[in-house]
């Protein structure tokens, strides 16, 4: 594992408490950080806690209630210096089905957690870096976002506005110290594999050219720089993760 250099940065990652964003939340505290992990789960919370440690706070909160992470970025702010780095990861996938089958309460569930949640999250994290003129944002986003994934139309949607966000704010920002990016993941098998049907996950794996899925430890070496002071001149930009499949 290459090394990276976090020493001294606190940063929130949201959906911490498993899949991606534990493994982000491993890597930034192998590479000297510390880390809120923010989940709607507290009994996987309480297990990512003893898992990581002293170096680790967990808060219970809901992304997709603005009340909850307004306070949870109250009392996170409260607790350490600053918020150096805030890694977007919460996310559901909805059920797999034709758009005009699809479920409008599902439909708007899915928009909540995954786009207004980390509206919200940027929304109240923003300020407390501008306060300090230092922060890195990133956004965990998909392939779907990019290419749109048949009977995933609200995932699709909702990760295509997470880059649009992006690269809004990131111009938003562009003239401070901080640096918002998003990574666009294929398929990584997680536990979020268990919202999907098996034929979704068999398109999913024929659309990759390497023939395998992503690994966390991927994801998070990718996350990890774009999470230091190293990552400088990138703003507003998106990573391919993809093995191969959306490289634009």
């Amino acid at each position: 594992m290459n090394g990276l250099d976090l020493q001294g940065r606190h940063a929130v990652v949201t959906g911490g408490a498993t899949g991606l964003g534990l493994g982000i939340a491993q890597r930034i505290l192998r590479s000297g950080g510390s880390v809120t992990l923010w989940d709607r789960d507290a009994q996987a919370l309480a297990k990512a806690q003893a898992e990581l440690g002293a170096a680790a706070d967990t808060l219970t909160v809901d992304v997709a209630e603005h009340a909850s992470v307004a306070e949870a970025a109250r009392r996170t702010a409260a607790a350490h210096a600053a918020v150096d780095i805030l890694v977007n990861c919460a996310g559901i996938t909805g059920p797999n089905a034709k758009l005009w089958d699809y479920p409008p309460e599902q439909w708007m569930q899915v928009q909540q957690v995954n786009l207004n949640g980390l509206f919200f999250c940027c929304r109240e994290i923003v300020p407390l870096m501008r306060a300090k003129n230092y922060g890195r944002i990133v956004n965990i986003a998909s392939v779907a976002g990019k290419d749109g994934n048949p009977n995933a139309s609200a995932y699709s949607a909702s990760k295509a506005a997470v880059i649009g966000l992006t690269k809004s704010l990131g111009k938003e920002l562009a003239e401070t110290g901080i640096r918002v990016n998003c990574v666009t993941p294929a398929a990584v098998k997680t536990a979020i594999f268990e919202q999907m049907t098996r034929e979704h996950i068999g398109f999913m794996l024929s659309k990759i050219p390497m023939g395998r899925f992503g690994t966390v430890d991927e994801v998070a070496a990718m996350v990890g720089w774009l999470c230091s002071e190293e990552c400088s001149f990138s703003t507003g930009a998106v990573f391919d993760l993809s093995g191969g499949r959306s490289t634009y």
